[in-house]
Formats: structure tokens, sequence, C-alpha cells
């Protein structure tokens, strides 16, 4: 598997393209917005688009999934359901914040801790960890250590807990409990700015180092 950051609307969330080596089909993880550079890049790569998966619910990370299923007829899976909410609410939040506004839908599949997502020949696996929101979901892909974990983790910091039904330490127990067991040598591509490390997020991110938690 191939991973292509993409960085879609002002706020430069960060889309990933996954693309199976083997049979050249792709999935878009979080498309927010920005949809002709999208289309651009799926098109230079010359892969198809198979499925979309989306971590959470805010409008910059799922903005562009409803208009791009429709426009290429492909299945929208997660989040986790308690992000319902945010998605009957997607309009209103746009408008509220000045983002290019975007309807409300419904995915084709919601997501659970312990389920698998595939596109090709590639399987992910689905950790649900709420705290930024209530139905984040991450995914990670044993292959390549790769995990893709929307607004989880950053480096150097953690995802805000402010808005409804944040919560910091629902947030901070995802990180150590879901991500951590899986590997320090894992790459994470978060959902804002550059990848990193969990085991440079445990040696080093003021808010979740095991220095923090003896």
């Amino acid at each position: 598997m191939k991973a292509y950051v993409i960085p879609v609307t002002a706020y430069q969330q960060n889309c990933s393209l996954l693309v199976c080596e083997e049979t050249n089909k792709a999935a878009l993880v979080d498309p927010g917005g920005d949809l002709p550079k999208l289309l651009k890049a799926i098109d230079e790569l010359g892969c198809e688009l198979e499925k979309i998966f989306l971590t959470h619910a805010h409008m910059d990370h799922c903005a562009g999934a409803g208009e791009l299923r429709e426009q290429l007829n492909v299945p929208i899976e997660g989040p986790q359901k308690e992000d319902l909410f945010w998605l009957e609410k997607l309009p209103e939040w746009c408008k509220m914040a000045g983002f290019p506004i975007a309807q409300s839908f419904d995915p084709d599949r919601w997501l659970e801790d312990g389920d698998t997502i595939t596109f090709g020949n590639v399987t992910l696996d689905v950790r649900h960890c709420p705290g930024h929101t209530p139905g984040h979901v991450i995914f990670y892909h044993e292959g390549s250590k790769l995990a893709l974990v929307g607004d989880v983790l950053f480096q150097g910091s953690i995802g805000r807990t402010d808005f409804p039904r944040g919560d910091y330490d629902t947030l901070v127990a995802s990180i150590r409990n879901k991500l951590w067991p899986l590997g320090d040598d894992v790459n994470f591509v978060p959902g804002h700015g550059p990848n990193s490390t969990f085991g440079r997020e445990r040696a080093t991110n003021p808010f979740v180092s095991d220095k923090n938690f003896g």
C-alpha cells in the first residue's frame, strides 16, 4: 500500500489517498473538500477510487464525502455512529464557520472497534478512539506500520476536546490504550501537520508521554 497526503481546505487538513499496489484500487481518507484537487491526484496516479473512509464527522474531514460519493458512486465507510449528530448538522456547522456549505449525509457503513475496512487487496484495522469526537475512529495498516489517526493525535499535541461531546480524559485514554499498543515504530498521519511515530510521541508529547503516566 502506498499513501499520499493531500492537504485540503483552508484548514490544511491531511486527506490521505491510499493506493493498493497490486490492484491499483484506491481509497480516500477524510476528503474534507477541494474535490478538484483530489480528483486530479487520482487521475495523475492513474488509480481507481473504490471507497471513502472517514475518521470523524467534523466538516474539514468529511464535507466533500457526500458530493464525491455522488460523482463517483463509491461508498462511504465510517465514522462510528456516535458522530451522527455532527453529520446531521453539517450544513449548520459549515455556515457558522464560513466553510463551503455541504449537505448532511449518512455513511453507507458505520464502523465499530475491531472492524476491518478493505479496498483492493488492502485490509486496515479499525480502532474506536473517542475524545475529540465521540465517534472518532482510526485506521491501521499492519503491513506498512502506518496509522491514519485523524484528530486524535498530532506531532507534539492532541486533538481539541472543547467541541460538543468532546472529553479530554477519554481522548488521553484512547491514545494510550488504543494507539500505543500498536507499537512505537508505527508511523502516523495526523489530521493536520507533519507525520510522526507513536514512539516519538510517547517520549516527547507533553500531553500523553510516558513520563507523565508513571
